[in-house]
């Protein structure tokens, strides 16, 4: 009997590159210009969503509805800070190492990120992830997490079953839109979030960063 096809489908920010804490100062300082500062951790625990339902989501946390328009423009300006306050990329620790590795090993695998184009151009070159790696981004999707349409569309495109892959992530939204995708999930403490949080957000197995999880494979049985 010819064994599964397994997969690993990666959350970026925060999991491969060390951009989470960039991307909650873009958006506080956005917010700040419109006249809606918002404390920095209430950030934070949205970070991971799409750009709009963060926008909405944290204009919650203040008490102040956003239009449709109001958000879209807070959304563009996060962008247009973020390529300011980070215009280099990171690679978090054995992130490089565990891709390579994997390329090499011919173990299926993919990005699935709601950030959009150029603005994660950078941080996939940093990587060294090249045309031979399946790239899912926002604008391939109706909707981000923490809905599953990301996950999913890169389980398809990768050719693999959703009851096959692994997705690895670093926020309970990634392990929420994983859980809804019929998928296991894999935590990385590099973004931020404790061990109990993603172990409550379903996480089979949590890992501090990608390194470690490089010498877990397997645990996960993705290793021939």
């Amino acid at each position: 009997m010819e064994r599964p096809r397994r997969a690993l489908i990666f959350d970026l920010d925060g999991t491969l590159v060390d951009t989470v804490y960039a991307h909650v100062f873009a958006w506080q300082r956005a917010f700040a210009e419109v006249g809606l500062p918002i404390d920095g951790w209430r950030i934070h625990r949205r970070v991971g969503m799409s750009g709009g339902l963060f926008a909405r989501a944290a204009a919650r946390e203040i008490g102040r509805p956003l239009s449709a328009d109001e958000a879209d423009a807070l959304q563009q300006r996060h962008g247009e800070l973020f390529l300011e306050v980070l215009p280099e990329r990171r690679p978090l620790p054995g992130a490089v190492e565990l891709l390579a590795e994997l390329q090499v090993e011919a173990i299926a695998h993919g990005i699935a990120t709601s950030g959009r184009r150029p603005e994660i151009d950078a941080s996939l070159e940093a990587l060294g992830v090249g045309e031979e790696t399946v790239v899912v981004e926002r604008g391939d999707v109706d909707r981000a997490k923490p809905e599953p349409d990301l996950f999913l569309t890169c389980a398809d495109r990768l050719g693999v079953s959703p009851e096959d892959g692994y997705v690895v992530g670093d926020a309970v939204w990634d392990l929420l839109a994983a859980r809804r995708a019929g998928m296991l999930s894999v935590g990385l403490l590099s973004g931020g979030y404790g061990e109990d949080e993603l172990n409550r957000a379903g996480a089979f197995r949590v890992y501090r960063d990608a390194a470690e999880l490089r010498s877990s494979l397997d645990e996960l049985g993705v290793l021939m």
